[in-house]
């Protein structure tokens, strides 16, 4: 991963940080990275996430999946939300064509909407179909809920679930007991992080590893990148990443558009959009992430980004070398440039062009390059992005492994539905949905 912030500088952008203030701010990456490397010496909760590399050992989920009924499935279920579903997709969908794989349905169930969820179930071949359930407590109200319904999807179906059933869990909990009293094949979430960090270990791999995909390179690649965190942000691309954004956050960026010009990374910008906001977005700080892919939202988001307020970053993230496909020739002059070029060189044309025509504008945006789309580029993007957000997060003060706000709606939820607290009281969180203000225009 290599990156690029000559068009954030403030020379050629507004908001932008001028090259005095990055030599100042570096001083502060500096004490920054001591506490990141003190915290992983330690394992703490959160730093931990940046030791996976060398913790997760790819032989133990190959040998988790090595049942017939799952390595051979035509298709794979995953039950999760956020970051139990989120890393696990953005590593299938961005390998799934950028490398070989066996051609295994991958099918993420992140949401409790029932006709969805529906209409996944009634698609799929469920006498050939894989199911990875993922919860560290074993208690998330939406995976179990939805792990149910599969489960009944397959009794009713006549297939026995316990022998297509993988758990990835906690150490205890219902998930754990469950995976015990049946002897379904378990593996264990990491502990000391937090799901959105968890990409590189168990919680992402399953299903990479059911597709044949090469958790190796994945976890090298997340390596090589670890090696060069580094005192600077002048020697380290995360780091030069995560101070750049919140230098501009703290001059009014506070919009970053993630905008990967890659298919097969539309889902990362989902991964990165939950990375981002609920590491960062405490005490009135943060950025928002948008979620966008080029070059398809040149034509509907970027009028936005280069004429609308001034308060967003653009970050770019561009393969060098991707396969291509040569665009035909045609009689029609107006198109006849395009006769001599690729849908490569096509895309990349847009990207650049994208690119300049924000620096013009003098929009602030960030270049974000991979060698290429496969194992090895991915885990070094992915662990890149995790060092930037701790970064950014030790830089702007917040804590970036907790997420208080979300808690607070999982208590409610609960409440909703009729769960107590441990001591058996109704969860006050629930009566605040009753006192919601309300001004009803009807039609």
């Amino acid at each position: 991963m290599d990156v690029d912030i000559g068009n954030a500088l403030a020379t050629v952008a507004s908001p932008g940080i001028s090259r005095e203030a990055l030599e100042r701010l570096d001083e502060d990456v500096a004490r920054a990275h001591e506490r990141i490397e003190a915290g992983r010496d330690d394992a703490e909760h959160g730093y931990a996430a940046l030791n996976l590399p060398s913790r997760t050992d790819s032989d133990e989920i190959y040998r988790a999946v090595d049942r017939p009924e799952i390595a051979d499935a035509d298709a794979l279920v995953t039950v999760g939300i956020g970051g139990s579903a989120l890393g696990a997709a953005t590593i299938a969908d961005a390998l799934s064509g950028a490398e070989a794989d066996d051609g295994t349905r991958t099918v993420f169930l992140d949401n409790v909407d029932p006709e969805w969820i529906t209409s996944r179930l009634e698609s799929l071949p469920l006498e050939n179909t894989a199911v990875n359930v993922v919860s560290r407590s074993g208690t998330t109200a939406e995976t179990l809920a939805n792990f149910l319904v599969v489960r009944e999807a397959f009794e009713d179906a006549g297939v026995d679930w316990t022998e297509r059933t993988i758990v990835t869990t906690g150490e205890a909990g219902p998930l754990r007991e469950l995976s015990d009293r049946h002897g379904l094949p378990a593996l264990a979430v990491p502990d000391g992080v937090p799901g959105r960090f968890s990409a590189l270990s168990p919680v992402g791999l399953v299903a990479a590893a059911v597709c044949g995909h090469d958790l190796e390179a994945l976890l090298t690649g997340a390596s090589a990148e670890a090696e060069t965190l580094a005192g600077s942000l002048f020697e380290c691309p995360a780091y030069a990443y995560g101070a750049t954004t919140h230098a501009l956050a703290a001059r009014g960026a506070s919009v970053n558009a993630m905008m990967p010009y890659a298919e097969s990374l539309e889902t990362y910008a989902e991964w990165f959009a939950q990375l981002w906001a609920e590491s960062l977005g405490k005490d009135e700080l943060g950025q928002t992430p948008v979620r966008a892919l080029g070059a398809t939202d040149q034509h509907s988001q970027l009028q936005l980004y280069r004429a609308g307020p001034r308060n967003t970053l653009v970050s770019f993230v561009t393969p060098r070398d991707r396969d291509d496909r040569a665009i035909p020739t045609t009689d029609v002059d107006d198109l006849a440039y395009l006769g001599d070029a690729s849908l490569g060189e096509l895309l990349r044309a847009e990207f650049e062009a994208t690119e300049a025509s924000l620096a013009a504008a003098g929009r602030p945006n960030v270049r974000i390059e991979l060698e290429r789309v496969d194992a090895f580029e991915l885990g070094g993007l992915l662990y890149g992005m995790e060092a930037a957000c701790v970064l950014a997060g030790e830089l702007a003060g917040v804590n970036a492994f907790d997420q208080p706000a979300v808690e607070w709606a999982k208590k409610a939820t609960r409440g909703l539905l009729g769960g107590t607290d441990a001591a058996g009281n109704r969860l006050e969180e629930a009566d605040a949905v009753a006192e919601k203000t309300t001004l009803r225009v009807d039609r």
